[in-house]
């Protein structure tokens, strides 16, 4: 009699995110950091005394802006990133259960059923992704003065003004939820999670 065979052992960790992926996020956080840190050094007296050369500040700040589109325009060639930009814009039953599982401030996990990503981060994706445009939008018709009506301008400047310090509160937030999650933040740098974090954070995903 043959001895029986094995079955292979499951590996503990598994992909999560491709090395295009992983550098579209990077390139992405970058531009935003730059975008934030120079508003920043525009906006608050003390930053703008300590930094000085406001001419030069302004400069880094509208062509980060303008290049902040650029990684997810360039990754769009990764069959990876546009298949994970399917899954962030696809919404069904179980995101409603974990937005009102949160909303109730439910922390079990079997009421926050989740696929690859949970609705708290295909909201913030997706807002994030209409605030940027926004931002570029209100930008542009600040940069060319010439171009538009005083009116114009005036409102863009406080539409921009008001969504950069909504972005940046935001911003603190997802980073704030980022530094709870040592395995999450594996994932982004390394491309790789934990089946048992898989498991327990994304039961409905099936990498």
């Amino acid at each position: 009699m043959h001895p029986p065979v094995e079955a292979p052992a499951r590996s503990t960790r598994v992909r999560r995110f491709s090395r295009g992926e992983k550098w579209v996020h990077r390139a992405a956080a970058a531009l935003m950091g730059v975008c934030v840190a120079t508003a920043a050094c525009l906006y608050i007296p003390a930053l703008a005394e300590l930094v000085g050369r406001r001419e030069l500040v302004v400069r880094i700040h509208e062509w980060a802006g303008l290049l902040l589109p650029v990684p997810v325009l360039a990754g769009s060639v990764s069959r990876a990133f546009r298949k994970d930009l399917g899954h962030l814009n696809r919404w069904g039953p179980h995101d409603r259960i974990w937005l009102r599982a949160v909303l109730r401030r439910d922390h079990r996990r079997a009421s926050r059923p989740a696929a690859k990503f949970n609705a708290g981060q295909k909201t913030y994706a997706a807002w994030i992704a209409g605030a940027t445009l926004v931002m570029l939008g209100t930008g542009l018709l600040m940069w060319f003065t010439r171009l538009t009506p005083l009116m114009w301008r005036t409102s863009a400047t406080f539409v921009h003004d008001w969504l950069a310090l909504t972005i940046g509160v935001v911003l603190a937030g997802h980073i704030g939820m980022a530094l709870g999650d040592p395995e999450a933040r594996r994932g982004l740098r390394t491309g790789e999670v934990s089946r048992e974090w898989a498991e327990r954070e994304h039961p409905l995903w099936r990498p």
